[in-house]
């Protein structure tokens, strides 16, 4: 993984590789002011060429379309009708080492003679485990149910791990024990973030600037442009939407879940909007927003797809009707001809198609870091499985 991202790296310096630029545009549908990310290698101020093996589109070909990528499902313009969020929070538990605290032993003298015990800890302390960072993570399958004997335990607690010079507290409360949260919070205890079953706190112990990581600030939506040999364009029109956006026919989106790739995530969700089974191809493009929905900032990419079925069977509880649309018809919409963010999505649409543009294939590859198996985004426009030229 690092050695590819160095290659990577290495190529652009050489100018042989092109990466995906920052284009900042406002959006009719919502007013944000949007990033766009995209390769734009005719600019000459980028000093980037196409050569060697990765290539985009050459500087002096132009796309036949002013259009910038739009996510196609604002959540404030209502046309996305799913409530997701991708789970990117921290997660204590990955970082947990096998040492425990209830392991730690005493030693005493009765009449001369040494013994060892366990009795103190178990009964006064809050089970609990090192995190790699300094911190502990409090068990939550042992935490007591009485709300008195809570409280007692955890000032014990808090006491016991600042002597041991311990950082951050996680503390997991779960549903059923919901009446020991404002306990944690009349301790000092802080919101972490929360789930359907669970609520996560968190305490910093010493008296400096608080290092612990922050929940998730983003949501991962993705949409997808799938077209078949008839030059046709797989859309849809959702049961919900504003009524700034009736009559719009647009790619099918939607969020990716917890521990889901967007290359897996995209494809869930063409077939479960329309039935058709579709091969991810690349990401033509991201887009970049702030402030979306509660605060949180979302990421979209916009993905080709290739279908391997053309037979159409809508899901019922969020789409109208969906069909095969003539890839000119779908372009010239007045919604997405009168929108600045959905016009430039169609250009790159439509360059890749006449392969003046280049995405970001997949790539799947091991970190002896960690031993994960991660997936990297880049341009191999070496690869003659992906059709793909900078002519």
């Amino acid at each position: 993984m690092s050695k590819k991202i160095i290659d990577i790296f290495i190529a652009t310096l050489g100018k042989r590789y092109c990466g995906l630029s920052v284009n900042q545009l406002v959006s009719k549908f919502d007013d944000k002011l949007s990033t766009l990310y995209f390769n734009t290698v005719d600019d000459p101020n980028l000093n980037c060429q196409a050569s060697f093996l990765y290539r985009v589109f050459a500087p002096n070909q132009k796309m036949q379309h002013n259009l910038n990528v739009c996510k196609f499902s604002l959540l404030t313009s209502g046309l996305l009708t799913k409530a997701s969020y991708s789970s990117t929070s921290y997660d204590a538990t990955r970082s947990v080492s096998k040492k425990n605290f209830l392991e730690d032993t005493f030693s005493y003298k009765i009449n001369g003679t040494n013994h060892t015990s366990l009795y103190f800890r178990d009964k006064w302390l809050l089970d609990a485990s090192d995190d790699e960072y300094g911190g502990v993570l409090v068990n939550a399958d042992r935490l007591p149910s009485d709300p008195d004997k809570f409280t007692f335990v955890l000032r014990a607690s808090l006491s016991h791990w600042k002597v041991k010079g311990k950082k951050g507290v996680w503390l997991k409360l779960p549903l059923e024990k919901c009446d020991l949260v404002p306990v944690a919070v009349k301790e000092g205890f802080q919101y972490h973030h929360a789930e359907r079953g669970y609520v996560m706190m968190t305490y910093w112990i010493p008296e400096e600037p608080c290092m612990l990581p922050s929940n998730a600030s983003h949501q991962v939506g993705v949409g997808g442009f799938v077209i078949n040999d008839k030059n046709e364009v797989l859309v849809v029109q959702e049961k919900h939407f504003t009524p700034a956006l009736s009559g719009l026919w647009k790619i099918p989106t939607g969020f990716i879940h917890e521990s889901e790739e967007i290359f897996t995530g995209i494809v869930r969700e063409v077939q479960e909007e329309t039935g058709i089974d579709t091969e991810f191809v690349e990401v033509m493009a991201f887009r970049h927003v702030h402030d979306v929905a509660f605060q949180k900032s979302d990421l979209f990419f916009v993905c080709l797809l290739r279908p391997l079925l053309k037979q159409i069977m809508i899901d019922d509880l969020e789409i109208q009707d969906a069909k095969w649309m003539p890839l000119v018809e779908f372009v010239e919409q007045p919604l997405i001809q009168e929108d600045d963010m959905f016009k430039k999505i169609i250009d790159i649409f439509i360059a890749r198609l006449g392969k003046r543009y280049c995405g970001l294939s997949v790539h799947q590859l091991v970190s002896k870091f960690d031993d994960k198996l991660s997936t990297l985004y880049f341009n191999t426009v070496d690869d003659p499985n992906l059709n793909c030229q900078a002519s």
